[in-house]
């Protein structure tokens, strides 16, 4: 039997590029299981874990690509471990690896360590937009819920003793928590 297994990393991303794929390589739509908004570095995925429930032996574990599955090595050795176990052949987008067969081991932690060196070629992409950006003044974290004229004004009301924090945070449509900020901030 095949057992299709997709994934995006964010709610916004669209599967239906990879559902195609499975389909094509012969899942039918009620053996698919997938995760929406989880990246491959979180094991916790109950999408994964549903799909290698459903394996059994002589099963076959299909998936559009390996980055789908795993971002890491420790990941993809634990997931062939898995399949291992359970006898379970993985197909990664119409190659079929076999992880109880010395060479199909052998490619699936190559993949694995290609995944793995993928995800940091993008981390490091992405620190590296970062520092440029912040050096040029474009990367200014999450801007203020307030102005600094407002702040100044919420810390007076709320320091005539007027108004309660609930009051204050209502009345300038802000959670109490940055109520409690700002008042931290005038104190110092």
């Amino acid at each position: 039997m095949l057992i299709g297994y997709a994934r995006v990393s964010t709610s916004e991303q669209d599967l239906t590029a990879q559902l195609n794929a499975l389909h094509d390589l012969g899942v039918q739509p009620d053996a698919i299981y997938v995760d929406h908004g989880l990246t491959g570095t979180n094991r916790a995925r109950p999408g994964l874990r549903e799909a290698l429930a459903a394996t059994r032996a002589g099963d076959v574990l299909v998936v559009t690509k390996l980055d789908r599955l795993a971002r890491s090595l420790p990941d993809a050795r634990d997931i062939a471990d898995e399949l291992t176990r359970k006898g379970v052949s993985l197909n990664l987008g119409g190659s079929i690896y076999d992880p109880t067969d010395p060479v199909g081991r052998l490619l699936f932690n190559v993949l694995g360590m290609v995944a793995e060196f993928e995800a940091d070629l993008i981390r490091a992409r992405t620190r590296e937009g970062m520092a440029v950006a912040k050096a040029k003044g474009r990367l200014r974290g999450k801007q203020p819920k307030l102005s600094p004229k407002q702040e100044a004004h919420l810390v007076a009301l709320y320091r005539s003793g007027t108004h309660t924090t609930a009051e204050v945070a209502e009345l300038f449509g802000v959670a109490r928590s940055t109520v409690y900020r700002a008042l931290q901030r005038a104190a110092t």
